[in-house]
């Protein structure tokens, strides 16, 4: 893989920057500074911190961090919205409708195709309810015909209980584990059999223009 291609690739990741995601249970926008407050609350916590292998930021670090992910060509990330609270009136902050964050990383430049997806869903109340299941369906859906992905790899706390099951009905198989790092490897082929359940479990998904700031009417 040439490096012109790498980064040709690399570039489509920040084509989220004006995209919003509208599922039955959960809404994707891009993560701007308005999110940062409450992400950073959240990350304060202490199991969350363990769940997600993340050390505690500053909020200026975390402003930084939020900076970073925007702009950084192997990264493609989107706060995760509560789709319910999100759609009542008067429109809300999406701040206040903060559920977690999905994210992909292009982490091999031999092989633009893999990307490595996190989910977190970080607002106790939203977990428990598919929140994060529809999360990464639409992530893997959006990388699949929008990014050129072909194949997906999790790396899950192995006491993180919750994500393993989670992937697994998502059809990902463990391929490692690591004891050092206390972290097991999923990962998932998209042949053109589970490219077509993708598209169905996704069928009823939305894609929008997002404009930062904008107080139109959902």
């Amino acid at each position: 893989m040439r490096a012109w291609q790498f980064r040709s690739q690399a570039a489509a990741m920040r084509l989220n920057q004006n995209t919003l995601l509208l599922g039955k249970k959960v809404v994707l926008v891009p993560y701007t500074s308005e999110h940062v407050p409450r992400y950073h609350e959240w990350m304060k916590s202490e199991e969350l911190q363990r769940l997600t292998a993340s050390e505690p930021l500053t909020l200026e670090q975390e402003y930084a961090m939020q900076c970073s992910w925007r702009e950084d060509a192997d990264k493609c990330t989107f706060i995760v919205l509560d789709a319910e609270k999100w759609q009542t009136q008067p429109v809300p902050t999406e701040e206040s409708c903060m559920a977690g964050d999905v994210n992909l990383f292009l982490t091999d430049i031999e092989d633009p195709t893999l990307g490595e997806i996190e989910v977190m869903i970080a607002e106790p109340s939203c977990r428990g309810q598919g929140f994060g299941t529809e999360a990464a369906l639409l992530m893997m859906s959006y990388g699949v015909t929008r990014l050129g992905l072909t194949k997906f790899e999790a790396k899950i706390s192995q006491g993180n209980e919750p994500s393993i099951r989670m992937f697994q009905k998502l059809h990902f198989k463990q391929v490692a584990v690591s004891s050092i790092f206390q972290e097991v490897t999923f990962r998932l082929t998209v042949s053109e059999a589970e490219r077509q359940w993708l598209l169905e479990q996704t069928s009823h998904v939305e894609e929008k223009p997002y404009r930062e700031g904008s107080t139109e009417p959902h």
